[in-house]
């Protein structure tokens, strides 16, 4: 099977100030709560809901993402942390309303270090559950005070990027008249094809799930499918915006890829290290995807303060500028954009993360 998971950041290996095995026998829970950093503030990241084919497949896959958190939360300008979750299972025959709030009891325990969201397997309505045990939830629904879907900013911020990355290669923020291929159209891809509809963009999609297909084909006929994701990335593209699992830019992917441009939603998009130097090598411009897709991350993180979408989406517009200025870091050191992304974040960590070092 393809690396769903992808490759954790460069570096040495991760230094995460705390990690919890969370079990509830009664209730079937299993799960693991990876906290990287707090230097910016409370740690912030969905719980992703996934029938992982053992323990170690789900701890790595959560210490890969929680790290990602931090660095997207960091490069979001948000004081926040980054954190993530993993409940071993099957979303659609495991998750229970038991289960869910036997979760909510270990995130609560940790009395404020992390806050959770939504992920792949859960939804707004799982964390209005989640919240029956905990204080420390977001991503909830609207109806409880939440912000709701995350995938509306999510989807809004990457197509931000891709309008950066656009103006780096052809000098013009627009899609307008560019082939666009959109791997995965389920939450978050469905609504970039509507974004890059709207600019104009021709639009090629591809999804294992059928239904997900034939829902964007209702809405826009014109726009084309391939047949799997193999048939995506060998397809004459100007951009290439993959948004479903992670790993998809490997070591087979990279040297038949035809487009100009890689932008898209997708958490954990390099399968490994170096892989960013292979596209920079063959002139393939790569928006990083920690920094293209939080906008979902900002959606939610504003609710703690009480949402409000208006300000949630202005700083969403933001993703475009902070885009633009690692594609110049990144031109000015001669790095790739991955590399120049890390740099900005870790510095922004360890700069206000002193911070607190001062006494008040």
């Amino acid at each position: 099977m393809p690396n769903v998971f992808g490759a954790p950041h460069k570096g040495t290996e991760p230094r995460h100030e705390q990690v919890v095995f969370c079990q509830d026998e009664a209730s079937g829970l299993r799960a693991i709560i990876a906290i990287y950093s707090t230097a910016l503030g409370p740690s912030l990241g969905g719980t992703r809901f996934y029938p992982y084919g053992s323990e170690e497949e789900a701890l790595a896959d959560v210490l890969n993402l929680s790290r990602g958190m931090a660095y997207k939360n960091a490069l979001a300008g948000l004081d926040l942390g980054g954190g993530k979750a993993v409940i071993i299972g099957d979303p659609a025959t495991d998750k229970s309303e038991a289960m869910l709030r036997a979760y909510g009891r270990f995130v609560q325990s940790l009395n404020g270090r992390y806050y959770t969201a939504c992920d792949v397997g859960t939804f707004s309505e799982d964390m209005d559950i989640v919240a029956r045990e905990c204080r420390f939830v977001t991503g909830r629904t609207v109806a409880h005070g939440g912000a709701g879907d995350s995938s509306i900013l999510t989807a809004f911020g990457v197509f931000q990027g891709m309008r950066a990355a656009a103006e780096t290669v052809w000098g013009a923020p627009t899609l307008r008249g560019k082939r666009v291929g959109v791997e995965g159209v389920g939450k978050v891809g469905h609504r970039l094809v509507e974004h890059l509809r709207e600019d104009g963009a021709d639009v090629v999609i591809c999804d294992v799930d059928e239904a997900a297909v034939d829902r964007v084909r209702a809405l826009h006929p014109e726009v084309e499918v391939v047949a799997d994701a193999d048939a995506m990335v060998r397809t004459e593209l100007d951009v290439y915006a993959p948004c479903a699992l992670g790993g998809s830019l490997n070591d087979d992917t990279v040297p038949v890829l035809a487009a100009r441009i890689v932008c898209g939603a997708a958490n954990n998009q390099l399968a490994h290290s170096g892989v960013e130097k292979r596209l920079a090598d063959r002139g393939i411009l790569y928006a990083p995807d920690y920094v293209v897709n939080s906008g979902g991350v900002i959606q939610v993180a504003d609710e703690i303060e009480g949402f409000n979408f208006d300000r949630a989406k202005a700083r969403a517009a933001g993703i475009f500028d902070t885009t633009r200025k690692i594609f110049a870091l990144a031109s000015d050191e001669g790095v790739p954009p991955a590399v120049a992304a890390d740099r900005l974040a870790e510095r922004r960590m360890s700069e206000v993360g002193r911070l607190r070092s001062i006494l008040l």
